[in-house]
């Protein structure tokens, strides 16, 4: 390997953005890129707070070329479409890009393709970059919502919109009932809010079309939309599976020291991969846990020192935002709900926000 390692950060995720600082200050000759198709990361934390309007756009993003001057990292504004493991090359919309050790943090893509009128007319909550800039344009003319996808992402999109917009908003789920993984009791209380925000919901209901204006039923119903938003069928990116070893739905295979299976130095992280042994439900926070995991790594691989294993939690607290600046805490099976609930939520984000993107 080179005197100064050539490593390669394809795309700005969560786990990044944490890695960041721990690479540049343990390894400060090293030559660092990172690679992402925008200037500015969103934040997914506080993504519900921005679309109630609690937050200003430009509190729930990073700033790329900011972080990256700050610690003398390389940023290019551009897509990586392929890896080669053999010759260490990455193909991008910027030229091929060499590496001697690479890491892959780009989360995944909101899928419902072949819905007809997805592409042109809807717009998925992944990316959040993405997803972020439209919520802003069509605050410009508001008009009504619908959201399909009834877990616990859609639901928590849905009464932030309802908080902003009023009650102009309608929740699509294909299954049986909405939020089916949650336990009875939180299960109840996020269907009175829903209720309380006057959030319409269709369940058992399939989309057959999206129009311009509307979202058209399988059975007929035509719903009004201006703005229809995917909170369900998230895919990782094709070309992963075109160059490394992935699981069937296509998220990158990798072991406990979060290395591809069977590639030595190249990392991938975040939504878009997948711990053989140990898969977890996606969530940011594994994502922030795996960020101190892979510096370690990185740099253990250049010393020819052993690699750490990253061991998932079982079970992590998740807060739901209820739209209005009150929140809704759930802990294995338990649950807690109020104000201050949400005052607590915000004082994690923006500590998060304060400490990674300095």
């Amino acid at each position: 390997m080179q005197d100064a390692p050539r490593i390669l950060l394809i795309g700005a995720g969560h786990a990044h953005l944490v890695a960041l600082a721990t690479i540049r200050r343990q390894m400060p000759d090293a030559q660092v890129t990172l690679i992402d198709p925008s200037p500015f990361a969103a934040y997914s934390g506080m993504l519900p707070g921005v679309i109630a309007g609690h937050y200003e756009a430009a509190d729930a993003r990073f700033d790329l070329a900011r972080i990256a001057a700050r610690h003398g990292v390389r940023l290019v504004t551009g897509k990586v479409d392929g890896i080669d493991p053999l010759h260490r090359q990455a193909t991008t919309t910027a030229g091929r890009m060499g590496f001697d050790i690479a890491s892959i943090d780009i989360g995944i893509q909101g899928d419902l393709r072949q819905i007809p009128g997805f592409a042109e007319h809807a717009v998925a909550v992944k990316p959040l970059s993405a997803f972020a800039d439209r919520w802003a344009r069509f605050l410009d003319n508001p008009g009504p919502v619908a959201i399909i996808g009834g877990g616990v992402a859609g639901v928590e999109l849905a009464l932030a919109a309802a908080h902003r917009i009023g009650p102009h908003v309608t929740l699509i789920e294909s299954g049986p009932r909405i939020l089916g993984e949650l336990p009875p009791a939180s299960r109840r209380m996020l269907l009175e809010a829903l209720a309380d925000r006057q959030v319409t919901v269709h369940i058992k209901s399939q989309v057959a079309c999206i129009l311009p204006e509307d979202v058209i039923l399988t059975d007929r119903t035509r719903i009004a939309s201006d703005l229809t938003i995917a909170a369900a069928g998230g895919r990782p990116a094709p070309w992963l599976a075109r160059c490394l070893p992935c699981d069937a739905k296509g998220f990158v295979s990798v072991g406990p020291d979060l290395q591809a299976q069977g590639h030595v130095g190249i990392f991938a992280v975040g939504d878009c991969a997948v711990i053989t042994d140990a898969p977890r439900p996606r969530a940011g926070v594994h994502a922030v846990r795996q960020g101190p995991v892979l510096a370690q790594n990185i740099l253990a691989l250049l010393l020819d020192k052993p690699l750490l294993a990253h061991k998932p939690q079982r079970h992590h607290l998740k807060i739901v935002s209820l739209g209005g600046k009150s929140g809704l805490a759930l802990w294995r099976g338990l649950h807690v709900a109020g104000p201050w609930v949400w005052r607590w939520k915000d004082r994690i984000d923006r500590r998060f926000m304060a400490r990674t993107g300095r």
